[in-house]
């Protein structure tokens, strides 16, 4: 098990940052992710795994004045 956003979600081997995204829906164009509070760059979503008890952020970013 792993929690995402603070709600427990459960965890696969192999199971990668996209599939994540992919899993809970998200599809705002912009996210930032962090797993136990390391920044995933983008470009690494589909190929950085999330190890079992992992706690994982992911955050919209949006921009406003």
């Amino acid at each position: 098990m792993i929690t995402v956003n603070g709600s427990p979600h459960p965890w696969h081997d192999g199971m990668t940052v996209r599939k994540i995204l992919e899993e809970k829906r998200y599809t705002f164009p912009l996210l930032v992710v962090r797993i136990d509070g390391r920044l995933v760059p983008r470009s690494d979503y589909g190929e950085t795994t999330v190890p079992d008890g992992a706690d994982v952020d992911v955050m919209h970013l949006m921009s406003g004045g």
